[in-house]
């Protein structure tokens, strides 16, 4: 199917939403259609966007006005904070998800966009990625019902499977899966055909929900960001990080910062990759793994890395 905006019907009853060029924020979502019932896979980074989403999905589909669940596969604002839009649905996430959305509400990053708006590198780095997105006046609708582990939803006479694989992209991934025409609503585990970012990590265990994902019976993956896929491109995700584990481990059991582990490897076996800055993140993320030490990289460490590797990739 070509990638293009816009709703494509993926299998019977079922759609993707998809936002090329998949880029920082544009991310794609989902619709699965029992009868007259339907279950929505996230929403997008602002209201405009996500009221166009949902205008479309209703002049697909009847069952697009009835929207009785709405699954948020992680806690990331272009995922989330469209969600009160989709008025009289009950919103259903994993327990760390629900935890992780009250940490970076829409006002934060509507100061962000302001106070970064003037100059200097990190506001030239969000005035390119984010200046498309409209934060101001966005209320978060948070989760009615949380999950661990796995949680089986009917929209109809159909079965939706939610399985949760992280902490991985974030503190709680979670995977749609409809069985009956083996599609696959993986979020954020996939970036199809650019560098993932790793917010939560470890990476040895978004590598293990690959796996996990590759012992599924699944003929259609919708990415959260990019393209319409198959296995193949989880087997490619797969094997970047794998790659990642590698490459970065013998630099550093050589004593090599990450910052220059991350450069030495940034024009190699994946340079064609979008969105090339966040190698630097996912490098210290292993690094961090490789110590002992838990979590992700913070937030503003992160940013302020990116900024200064895609200056650094530009120069070279």
């Amino acid at each position: 199917m070509a990638y293009v905006r816009g709703l494509q019907e993926v299998g019977d009853g079922l759609y993707a939403y998809l936002q090329p060029d998949g880029g920082w924020g544009w991310s794609n979502a989902g619709l699965v259609v029992g009868g007259e019932q339907s279950l929505l896979v996230d929403t997008l980074f602002d209201l405009r966007l996500t009221a166009e989403m949902l205008a479309e999905m209703r002049r697909a589909t009847p069952a697009a006005a009835r929207i009785g669940t709405l699954v948020n596969t992680h806690a990331n604002g272009d995922h989330t904070f469209g969600n009160r839009l989709v008025e009289g649905a009950r919103i259903v996430a994993s327990e760390r998800t629900a935890q992780e959305m009250r940490e970076t509400p829409p006002a934060l990053l509507a100061a962000v966009q302001r106070d970064l708006g003037a100059a200097g590198p990190m506001g030239e780095f969000f005035r390119r990625h984010f200046a498309a997105f409209h934060f101001d006046g966005i209320e978060l609708a948070l989760p009615d019902e949380t999950f661990a582990g796995a949680l089986e939803l009917t929209v109809g006479d159909r079965r939706v499977r939610l399985v949760e694989v992280g902490p991985a992209h974030t503190r709680g991934d979670t995977l749609v899966y409809v069985p009956d025409h083996k599609v696959l609503y993986c979020a954020d585990i996939l970036f199809h055909g650019a560098h993932p970012i790793v917010w939560a990590g470890p990476v040895s265990h978004w590598i293990e929900a690959c796996e996990r994902i590759l012992n599924m019976d699944v003929e259609v993956v919708v990415p959260g960001h990019g393209p319409l896929a198959d296995l193949d491109a989880i087997r490619e995700q797969r094997d970047y990080f794998a790659y990642l584990l590698d490459e970065v481990g013998r630099r550093f059991r050589d004593g090599m910062d990450h910052v220059a582990a991350a450069r030495d490897i940034a024009h190699d076996r994946y340079s064609s990759w979008g969105e090339t800055e966040r190698l630097v993140v996912n490098v210290h993320s292993i690094y961090r793994e490789l110590a002992g030490e838990t979590g992700g990289v913070d937030a503003l460490t992160a940013f302020a890395e990116m900024v200064d590797f895609e200056d650094e990739l530009a120069l070279a």
